[in-house]
């Protein structure tokens, strides 16, 4: 039987650690990883994967409020999700995932990620559903729409149950790219 992810918080993590998962975050996305897109893996809680070779997958799980039918959503945000090139189609990305899965379906209102082209096809096989409505974010100028992440954002209602897609999304501001 395979083993599931380890399950770490940031603060558990060495800076050894946390620069083993950095380079494997600029190694998956070609050096197109910033600090910014790093940070916002952090100070929530890390699925692991290892083998013979080191770190072979890694995804983060960080909290986040988003805004639903004037309703705030303690959410789960799946963040720096990443397969070492060598392994990759192993299911090792199946196996973060369902880590990070278990805990948003118990401990959120509402799971939310942000997908490439390549990454929806994981999440979508996983139950993940695409929004279909707006997303907006609350900007320190008020709330603006972010019509560039449509057909991007992908949800899990958990403990929120069904969204409606006629309502809007409204994340929690952040530096760098909001979702």
């Amino acid at each position: 039987m395979t083993q599931p992810a380890r399950i770490v918080h940031t603060a558990d993590l060495d800076p050894a650690g946390l620069r083993e998962i950095r380079g494997l975050l600029d190694d998956a996305f070609d050096g197109d990883f910033s600090d910014e897109d790093f940070d916002h893996g952090l100070g929530g809680v890390h699925a692991l994967i290892r083998d013979g070779r080191g770190l072979a997958a890694h995804g983060a799980l960080v909290m986040r409020r988003v805004r639903h039918r004037g309703r705030w959503l303690r959410t789960g945000y799946v963040e720096a999700v990443a397969v070492r090139a060598d392994v990759r189609r192993t299911g090792l990305g199946g196996r973060v995932m369902a880590g990070l899965e278990r805990i948003v379906d118990r401990a959120y209102d509402l799971g939310a990620l942000s997908a490439s082209d390549e990454g929806a096809l994981l999440y979508a096989a996983r139950g993940w559903q695409c929004w279909p409505g707006q997303v907006h974010a609350l900007s320190p100028d008020g709330v603006v729409r972010l019509a560039d992440e449509e057909g991007g954002v992908y949800v899990r209602p958990a403990l929120a149950g069904p969204l409606d897609p006629a309502g809007e999304l409204v994340f929690d501001w952040r530096d760098g790219d909001i979702t």
